[in-house]
């Protein structure tokens, strides 16, 4: 019998140079369901990868004094590192600079060339480059990218254009006939309502500015877009117009593109319509997850609020790394992260509930019955209600799976858990000891550890190594499926258990945050970078010879009204007086002004600012403490040209 098949993605990542929590978030995730499935019998493909191509790993490069590629490689090493440390188990990582993903994606290039789904233009438009993303004048929010709020620059260059408008109304009907295609729900709301809607318009797929990235073979000034490189990874990887496309016909379309909510229009909009144009299927379903904050704020290594998580996992365990954010993040809704809800849900669950069952009751068994697990006798009703929770388990399991809710999947398993402690405390396992009621005591002892076994099975997927040492302490194999799952009693009598040391230990929650708060100071002190002096584009005597430079003595200085910071002046600048607006007036007083010698850039455009008309700017200097302003050294008349 043929296996079902299962082929779950993450994005592909870019980083700045450090990987964070947030970049785990989607990557833990992903992983925890592809374990699952394949332990529920599935052949499961698991994809993930970097993306290395693109004009900000090259400025970013150029900024660090090495090659792109030198760049991409420490990113690589850093990011493979971070994955092995969590356990991640991907079947294949593809980097967009492996020469077979190269070679495909020219390929596909040509492709669209030859059906007339691209065409060569000018293109002139906003780009964001920390977003890799073109932006019309109406998308713009505030001037500034809509996605993460930096600047974007007015871009003009030859490009090669993809004729997305022509898909419009195809993915409209696609969107009606597949209505589970984007998940959530509001997801698709926002991709209609804002992009579709409007009018889609044709899409700039090629730079001339920069030369890193994937050079079109039918026109090698242009290098291919890096969306459109990166979103074909996910049939690249496959062997998609390759020689050997096995796991191409045997794994897409893919089941689940599991993505960040920023780049959901990337892959429900662009990367169908291109499907569509190579006329291959479409994905069966794209998630868009929120983002993990960091007090109410997405994780930015730009805004200081990272968390790293090799220090967490070297600290507390991968483990409690992985169930942290499988549990407490609502997914497909923004969740925030702090070191307290952290070390709170670590004792709660992980120490109190799940290390201590399996502590007392392997302590038990060694005590009462030398440490073998005992024959159980007949089973009352209380017992039979924890065996239906167990042999139910699964069933619930698996639809929160198929929901993608790792948060339900885990409250349904510690149900078990729970359950069994309590269990615990209403059949006290003691005070039969003590009556001398063995037969009692071997049944409650039996369920108890059959109720381990079946939780540490369930929990395979989403803490492995936890559940790896719990089946070493029941000593069992770890299975590799779910099929002794089916009914209660798989447990063999007289198999020896092993109490060891404890799962995890009690973390002292104020003494934890007090180190955290200690460890992240180190670490920001570290990666702080040295103060540089900004680059500035270097310009002609030319275009020097524009600026106008003039000494002006000043004739009069008053604060403007409801400002701290400026200072209206009325200088005398040879026969003309003019007026002009300075920020200085925290670090000048208007009386040590008057009378003073400025240099005047005197042809720069009139300006209001807070509503009093200025007319030219005085040159100043500064530090981070100190403003001054530029004056000759000797006595010299206003009106002089500076030079």
């Amino acid at each position: 019998m043929t296996k079902k098949t299962y082929y779950i993605t993450t994005p592909i990542y870019y980083s700045s140079g450090s990987f964070h929590l947030g970049h785990c978030y989607t990557t833990v995730i992903c992983d925890a369901i592809a374990r699952f499935k394949r332990m529920d019998g599935f052949d499961v493909f698991y994809l993930t990868g970097t993306d290395e191509h693109g004009q900000k790993v090259q400025q970013k490069a150029e900024a660090a004094g090495v090659t792109p590629k030198a760049y991409v490689d420490r990113l690589y090493d850093q990011i493979v590192e971070l994955w092995k440390v969590l356990g991640i188990s991907y079947d294949k990582f593809i980097r967009t600079t492996d020469n077979y993903h190269e070679a495909t994606v020219q390929k596909v290039y040509e492709k669209l060339l030859a059906s007339g789904d691209i065409y060569k233009s000018q293109y002139e438009g906003w780009y964001c480059t920390p977003c890799e993303s073109f932006w019309t004048e109406s998308q713009l929010v505030d001037g500034k990218c809509p996605d993460c709020g930096r600047e974007v620059k007015l871009q003009k260059e030859e490009s090669y254009f993809f004729r997305l408008s022509k898909y419009q109304d195809r993915l409209i009907k696609f969107y009606e006939q597949n209505p589970e295609f984007i998940s959530p729900k509001s997801r698709m709301n926002e991709m209609i309502n804002n992009f579709i809607k409007p009018g889609l318009k044709d899409l700039c797929i090629s730079r001339t500015t920069f030369d890193w990235g994937v050079k079109l073979t039918f026109d090698e000034k242009h290098v291919a877009y890096v969306w459109i490189d990166a979103l074909t990874n996910y049939i690249t990887a496959l062997g998609y117009l390759q020689d050997d496309h096995t796991l191409y016909d045997k794994f897409w379309p893919a089941d689940l593109h599991m993505v960040g909510k920023e780049i959901v229009r990337f892959h429900t909009i662009i990367w169908p319509a291109i499907l569509m144009a190579l006329d291959l299927p479409l994905p069966k379903k794209v998630y868009g997850h929120g983002w993990l904050l960091f007090g109410n704020d997405k994780m930015s290594k730009s805004k200081g609020n990272v968390v790293d998580p090799i220090v967490l996992s070297n600290r507390y365990g991968a483990d409690v790394i992985r169930y942290f954010l499988l549990r407490e993040i609502p997914f497909g809704s923004d969740g925030n992260y702090n070191n307290e809800a952290l070390l709170t849900r670590t004792n709660a669950d992980l120490v109190n509930d799940l290390g201590n069952l399996v502590s007392r009751t392997t302590a038990m068994i060694t005590q009462y019955f030398d440490g073998k697990v005992p024959a159980p006798n007949a089973y009352t009703e209380l017992d039979r209600e924890l065996i239906t929770l167990c042999e139910g388990t699964l069933d619930k399991v698996r639809a929160d799976i198929d929901n993608l809710s790792a948060p339900d999947a885990l409250t349904d398993i510690f149900k078990i858990v729970q359950r069994a402690n309590k269990y615990i405390d209403e059949t006290m396992p003691w005070t039969l000891n003590k009556e001398g009621n063995k037969e009692r005591l071997a049944t409650v002892m039996y369920v108890l550890a059959e109720c381990i076994r079946f939780a540490a099975t369930l929990l395979t997927p989403f803490i492995p190594t936890t559940a790896a040492t719990i089946f070493e302490k029941l000593g069992i194999k770890a299975p590799t499926n779910f099929n002794n799952l089916k009914k209660f009693g798989q447990l063999k009598v007289g198999t020896k258990v092993t109490k060891g040391a404890n799962l995890f230990n009690r973390l002292d929650v104020a003494k934890e945050l007090k180190e955290l708060d200690a460890i992240a100071e180190q670490e920001a002190k570290k990666s702080k970078p040295a103060k540089e002096e900004p680059k500035s584009e270097q310009i002609s005597i030319e275009d020097f010879a524009k600026v106008q430079l003039r000494t002006a003595k000043v004739l009069s200085c008053e604060k403007v009204e409801k400002s701290d910071k400026l200072l209206v002046f009325k200088l005398q600048v040879g026969d003309e007086v003019r007026q002009v607006v300075s920020g200085i007036a925290e670090h000048y007083t208007p009386e040590y002004m008057v009378d003073k010698t400025v240099v005047l850039v005197a042809n720069l455009k009139p300006a209001k600012i807070r509503g009093v008309e200025s007319n030219g700017m005085i040159l100043c200097a500064a530090d981070d403490k100190h403003v001054i302003f530029v004056t000759p050294e000797k006595d010299i008349d206003s009106g002089k040209v500076v030079r």
